[in-house]
């Protein structure tokens, strides 16, 4: 792990733990208690949304591949980006990687994987700016716009930045430089298969609309886990909260697994609404307990579908 990772994780524990501990730890544990199996709940409604994620992701592939399986990759790639030191970036190398261990090029599965990855933070962009919208057309105090208005502007800009640097060489460059520094040529024709997606509304359009959904799943995942905390947040609310606290966590994707910076996000946005500090951190937690649920699962899985592409290449060699 390098230095930076360590530094930024040790600085995102003390923020997450400081503020945990100063908004009187039992009352947040005592929220998660009473939750009980109604996290449960929250943890399977996450399902459907990496199904219509991983849909989107198959959309913009040459080749058809099974739900199954792009199911399994984008499960794997949500546990590396939330459980391990990867800047929220680790995760698409690997399930683009592990994509090519069976089917298309690196180059073509790094392309799609790359261009689905602009096309979920534009669809962020669009979600966020929806719930900000409902923000300002429901019951509100003007302290709260401008923070909506600034992690609003933030995501869009990180939108606009990762598709025009896709656009304008970033692969071509990146082509260049392995092609140079290495002697694998397993990314040639990187940026002529991405520049190639852009060109191609059929399949850019539908991935957006499958993201999406996915987005908009995420808002009912909130409006349960708010509910079974025992917090009567209307589905308006519970949008507001997922679409904001994820721009937040966008924001402070430099910080792995955006801790501390998710916690302080869901204080912020929850006060908007009246819900008490310990019930927006008890919110923040069951977050952390559904990533911890699915990701360590989903890192094994990892691990044994690098052991099983091991086994074959050897066997393959061998023969």
């Amino acid at each position: 792990m390098k230095r930076s990772a360590i530094i930024a994780v040790v600085i995102g524990l003390v923020l997450a733990a400081t503020l945990i501990a100063t908004n009187d730890l039992s009352a947040i544990l005592g929220a998660i208690g009473k939750a009980g199996w109604g996290i449960a709940l929250v943890v399977l409604l996450h399902v459907p949304q990496t199904v219509a994620s991983a849909i989107g992701w198959g959309v913009l592939l040459k080749r058809r591949e099974a739900l199954g399986r792009l199911y399994a990759l984008r499960w794997v790639r949500e546990s590396v980006n939330a459980l391990l030191p990867v800047a929220q970036l680790g995760g698409d190398v690997v399930r683009a990687r592990l994509l090519a261990q069976r089917g298309p090029t690196l180059a073509d599965a790094m392309a799609a994987t790359m261009v689905d990855l602009s096309v979920e933070g534009a669809t962020q962009a669009v979600f966020t700016i929806l719930c900000v919208a409902l923000l300002v057309a429901g019951p509100h105090g003007g302290a709260e716009l401008p923070l909506a208005a600034g992690v609003t502007a933030i995501t869009v800009l990180l939108a606009v930045a990762l598709v025009a640097a896709q656009r304008f060489g970033l692969f071509a460059l990146i082509e260049r430089l392995v092609t140079r520094w290495t002697s694998g040529r397993d990314l040639v024709g990187l940026n002529a298969s991405v520049l190639a997606l852009y060109r191609q509304p059929r399949r850019l359009l539908p991935a957006a609309g499958w993201h999406l959904v996915s987005w908009l799943l995420g808002g009912l995942e909130t409006y349960a886990a708010l509910h079974v905390l025992g917090v009567d947040a209307s589905l308006r609310e519970a949008m507001i909260v997922e679409g904001l606290g994820q721009a937040v966590r966008s924001v402070g994707f430099l910080v792995p697994g955006a801790l501390g910076v998710q916690e302080g996000g869901y204080l912020v946005i929850c006060g908007m609404f009246g819900i008490p500090p310990q019930q927006a951190l008890a919110l923040s937690l069951i977050r952390r307990i559904r990533e911890l649920a699915l990701g360590l699962p989903g890192l094994a899985l990892w691990q044994r579908l690098e052991a099983r592409h091991s086994g074959t290449a050897i066997e393959g060699t061998a023969s």
